[in-house]
């Protein structure tokens, strides 16, 4: 889903932005940093690019089916209203 080597990157970022009295706790912030933006980003409904990139291609597939559906409707519409 999102990708661990961005989360440590960040938690890393993070960590590295501690005013220089406290490095000692640096490490142990780092992982608590860690630990914390992976859980918040797994409680997201996040999903992958491969998949937000199907579905958007399922989404235009239906969106076609539906427009061509829609035509045949009101065609077979007409007709029923020149038959009346």
């Amino acid at each position: 889903m999102f990708d661990p080597k961005a989360i440590d990157n960040l938690a890393e970022r993070i960590a590295g932005a501690i005013p220089p009295g406290l490095h000692q706790f640096k490490d142990d912030m780092e992982k608590n940093i860690h630990a914390l933006l992976q859980s918040a980003l797994s409680k997201l409904d996040l999903v992958s690019r491969e998949e937000f990139e199907v579905q958007k291609a399922v989404l235009a597939k239906t969106r076609a089916r539906l427009e061509s559906l829609e035509q045949q409707v009101a065609e077979l519409e007409k007709r029923l209203a020149v038959e009346e």
